[in-house]
């Protein structure tokens, strides 16, 4: 994900105070791509191959690319949303930061369990990589009530108390505080994870910001992780020939 992305999906200023008109989202975007990444690293975890110390070093890699993709999250919405939920209305994220604190505990026993099945002699890998795939699995089920919550009772919190400038301006300070490698993983699982509408919206963005080679660079890195008709809608929303990259 890059600034030109995190600027597509926003609702003008004009469009956003139009009674019924869609309240900027912080949540939703950010949400499809912890649950993608989430569900086909678990999916990942159960097929490893514990004999095979390459499947081995992939499956675990992948976690932990997903474990600190989840604890910058964690962060994130504690610096910015929940400093601009309790500014406003004190105590209002107080359930879910504690929920943060224990899903933190959880990331740090989850890559020590990791770190066991990547040093651990076959004979006793197979256990533990079941142990750590059930840990994650309960791990996973708790982020998707979690990030329910959020998307709805957070959500409500913040149109409440912020008009969507208000709330744009909040997420371009979130997202200035991204280093190019996080705004890309963000983007090689937010994009996939979302509608036709939606892509094509980032892309456009995009397209109207990024250098020429930095948009065709980012649409070869999104084609692998589309189906044919996914990828032929979003190389026609980038106005790009759907054959590149292949």
């Amino acid at each position: 994900m890059n600034t030109a992305l995190s600027t597509a999906t926003m609702p003008s200023r004009t469009a956003a105070s139009r009674p019924g008109a869609p309240r900027f989202d912080l949540y939703t975007g950010i949400h499809k791509a912890m649950r993608s990444f989430m569900a086909e690293t678990l999916v990942r975890l159960g097929r490893i191959d514990v004999a095979d110390a390459a499947d081995r070093d992939q499956a675990l890699d992948q976690l932990e690319q997903l474990l600190g993709f989840c604890a910058d999250h964690l962060r994130h919405e504690n610096t910015f949303v929940h400093t601009a939920i309790e500014a406003r209305h004190p105590a209002g994220s107080a359930k879910v930061a504690e929920e943060h604190v224990e899903h933190g505990e959880s990331i740090a026993a989850l890559r020590e369990e990791a770190a066991a099945l990547r040093s651990a002699p076959e004979h006793a890998a197979g256990a533990l990589a079941l142990r750590l795939y059930r840990h994650l699995a309960l791990f996973v089920a708790e982020n998707l009530q979690h990030m329910h919550i959020e998307e709805t009772v957070h959500n409500a919190l913040l149109w409440q108390h912020y008009g969507d400038g208000e709330l744009i301006e909040l997420h371009g300070r979130l997202m200035a505080s991204l280093g190019p490698a996080d705004k890309e993983l963000a983007a090689r699982w937010m994009l996939p994870a979302s509608t036709p509408t939606e892509r094509a919206a980032m892309i456009g963005g995009m397209k109207a910001e990024l250098p020429p080679e930095a948009l065709l660079g980012m649409m070869s890195m999104l084609r692998p992780h589309l189906d044919a008709s996914g990828w032929a809608k979003l190389a026609t929303a980038a106005g790009v020939s759907p054959a590149i990259g292949s």
